[in-house]
């Protein structure tokens, strides 16, 4: 079974993800991690030496991969991986996606100084202006994330009642 955890940047897909694996007893895979191990560079170097393109289409590779692995892996794919030409349909025609939503507020103060430093477009910025730009490119993300299997108001949740609520979910669409 492969369970794909999306959502924008910061929402707790790697986190979440390593903490779910370990309780299911699934194989914990990170995509961001993984390109970077296999590129040999990190992400915004990724970025601003071969391009979004050649980062998007390593992505949409790696999807193709991991749908053809074998047993059960928890996979957290990167913010924009679902906003890429066919990947959500590729990520939902293998296993089940699960869409950790959280406000522009939330994921802000969620963020260290040095996640945002790692993250090219959010460098540079105040909180005011942090929050503003998520606000936007959220809600241009929004209708992909939103054809996730499962979509999950983190909000009021804590880490360990979202981890249940998926668990549960996994249980109830086995029967």
């Amino acid at each position: 079974m492969k369970l794909f955890l999306i959502g924008y940047m910061g929402c707790g897909k790697s986190s979440l993800g390593r903490k779910l694996a370990k309780r299911a007893g699934y194989e914990f895979v990170d995509m961001d991690n993984i390109i970077e191990e296999r590129e040999g560079a990190t992400i915004p170097d990724i970025f601003a030496y071969e391009g979004e393109e050649y980062f998007r289409t390593l992505e949409s590779n790696l999807i193709e991969e991991l749908g053809r692995k074998e047993g059960n892996v928890i996979i957290s794919a990167g913010g924009g991986a679902p906003t890429w030409r066919d990947n959500m349909e590729r990520m939902t025609a293998v296993g089940y996606t699960f869409y950790l939503r959280r406000t522009p507020e939330q994921i802000a103060s969620r963020l260290s100084p040095h996640g945002r430093q790692k993250r090219p477009k959010l460098r540079g910025l105040n909180d005011e202006e942090l929050v503003q730009f998520m606000r936007v490119n959220m809600a241009e993300r929004e209708p992909f994330y939103a054809r996730a299997s499962h979509i999950i108001e983190c909000s009021e949740m804590s880490d360990e009642a979202i981890i249940e609520y998926i668990l549960s979910k996994l249980q109830s669409d086995e029967q």
